[in-house]
This record gives C-alpha cells, structure tokens and sequence, in this order.
C-alpha cells in the first residue's frame, strides 16, 4: 500500500501456528533486519506487511534473506504498475 505517513514502514505477522515465541520472534527480528538493510534500495513511500508462513521457522538467515528478496522484488514491481 501506498503510506499515509510519508515514510516506508513494515508489518510482521507471525500466527502462534509458526512456533512458539523464541522462533516467531527470531523470524521478526530477521525480517526486520532484512527491511532496514534494504530500505535504500526502495525508491517508494510504501508500508508493507510480512505474513510468516509455518516453514520459514525452519530456514536459517541467508534462506530468509534470499526469500525475502523475492518477496521485496515482487512487491516493487507491482507497485510500478
């Protein structure tokens, strides 16, 4: 979405079905990491929201990144349009 504040913000969604608290809030602490190593690259004033799935609790750091980057790739595009 496009942000009303004027700044690039993310939301993380981790559900109870992905771990316990340990593993949901290492997958935030990494998705955020991933958004404040990248923000540059993010020419738009969007605010995007992150839905961690029950597999991600399974993948270490490069993976997530890696899957992130997909993730980030897509949603760029399609603002483009």
């Amino acid at each position: 979405m496009k942000s009303e504040k004027g700044k690039q913000r993310i939301g993380i969604t981790a559900s109870k079905k992905v771990g316990n608290a340990v593993v949901r809030n290492r997958i935030k602490r990494l998705v955020r990491e991933y958004f404040r190593l990248n923000k540059k690259k993010i020419k738009k004033l969007i605010d995007i929201n992150v839905i961690v799935r029950k597999n991600s609790a399974y993948l270490n750091t490069k993976e997530v990144f890696s899957a992130l980057e997909d993730i980030f790739e897509k949603v760029l595009s399609d603002c483009d349009n």
